[in-house]
């Protein structure tokens, strides 16, 4: 049988998977190649959380099925959460819910939220679930630049006028935004919800890089702004702030509806996260804000590394002042090649893995990112293989 499958097919081809595969190669030929693609965050997880994890399995209570909305204690501990970081309330039997993950909490909601047709604002470019989400979810995708900073991009909500019947139905943002670094103050929320309520958008902020702020910047919470659970929800990871990545673990907290109806699907879908996951971030939570700017400064002097690097040898790269991210655009004389194949020449000619910037859309085009996910020496060396690369005669590339 020649089966076919309209949604799969929908979905573009995985452009991150050429330089994996390039990777990988080099790999096997026994190349050291310094991987800064994929923002898989390195830091180990902070030991307490650790041990709490180990205690909480050693229990066979913790070993049966759990509940998809999460433990009480743990959206206790989520209310108590935004209340110490951004005095807000959050009520913890209306207003939160523990996901697996940002990313499957993300998907899930919008599949929550929306029937297929109806449109969907998502940034341009974006990480990739940001879009995927909706077009897995059968919505049509109306795009908001990023790339020319906070006001160029209100400019352009403002502009995105629709008959009250055709408005869209979701607003995607995520600040400090992947991949483009690119952060914003609190007013710029307040416009924003200020046009939800006027156009009827419910809005969805991944806040995943909350505590990567640097050189002053303290990213703020959209549900800061008074009224903001009227119109809009905020999805969090403990991935970065908190160095718990594979462990998959976020949370969803805000407008009541949009958390009820996310509440709904996951009962049908799955039984939560493992008790001990839950029972260890309980510990993070409440126990361990001591680590986070610890690891947020491991960051920065990564960040700084590798810009000092970039700009010394004649690649002018912006310093971005927040996530675990450099977004840098391609050297005018190598621009012709395009993202992806700049990406692969980074790969062959100077071992340094990358993504390439249209993976994340096509306003990624001319652009890479690299991921702060090696060491400060690795970096380093990673900036001598790319000043070698660019000295060469671009011309030579092939």
């Amino acid at each position: 049988m020649d089966y076919r499958f309209p949604l799969i097919e929908k979905l573009p081809p995985y452009v991150f998977a050429v330089t994996t595969q390039l990777k990988m190669e080099a790999r096997h030929r026994g190349e050291d190649i310094i991987d800064l693609g994929m923002g898989n965050p390195d830091l180990p997880t902070p030991e307490p959380i650790v041990e709490k994890m180990v205690e909480a399995t050693r229990n066979p209570r913790n070993h049966r099925y759990s509940t998809s909305r999460g433990l009480p204690n743990l959206r206790l501990e989520i209310s108590r959460w935004y209340a110490r970081r951004y005095n807000v309330e959050i009520d913890p039997e209306t207003e939160a819910i523990a996901t697996i993950g940002a990313k499957e909490g993300f998907s899930h909601l919008v599949l929550a939220l929306v029937e297929p047709g109806d449109k969907v604002i998502v940034p341009d470019p974006s990480y990739p679930i940001h879009s995927f989400a909706a077009t897995i979810a059968g919505c049509q995708l109306i795009k908001l630049p990023i790339n020319d900073g906070p006001e160029e991009t209100l400019e352009a909500l403002r502009r995105l006028e629709y008959p009250r019947s055709e408005q869209p139905k979701l607003l995607v943002l995520s600040f400090p935004h992947n991949p483009t670094t690119a952060t914003v103050e609190l007013p710029f929320f307040e416009e924003v919800i200020a046009i939800a309520r006027e156009r009827g958008y419910l809005v969805i902020h991944d806040l995943a890089y909350a505590d990567l702020g640097f050189d002053g910047h303290k990213p703020p919470s959209i549900l800061q702004v008074k009224g903001a659970k009227d119109v809009a929800v905020e999805m969090f990871s403990m991935s970065k702030s908190y160095s718990m990545a594979g462990w998959r673990m976020g949370f969803c907290v805000g407008n009541k509806q949009a958390v009820y109806a996310l509440t709904r699907l996951k009962s049908y879908l799955d039984y939560g996260m493992f008790q001990p996951i839950q029972i260890a971030g309980i510990i993070a939570l409440r126990d361990c804000d001591e680590y986070v700017p610890e690891i947020a400064e491991v960051y920065r002097k990564r960040r700084d590394v590798l810009i000092k690097g970039l700009n010394s040898a004649g690649w002018n790269v912006p310093s971005p002042k927040g996530t675990m991210f450099v977004w840098a655009k391609i050297p005018q004389n190598f621009a012709k090649f395009g993202s992806l194949e700049f990406a692969k020449q980074l790969i062959t000619k100077a071992g340094v893995a990358v993504s390439p910037g249209n993976g994340f859309g096509e306003s990624g085009e001319g652009y890479v990112r690299f991921a702060l996910v090696e060491n400060e020496q690795r970096i380093a060396q990673a900036v001598r293989g790319i000043k070698a690369f660019l000295n060469d005669e671009p011309d030579r590339i092939r």
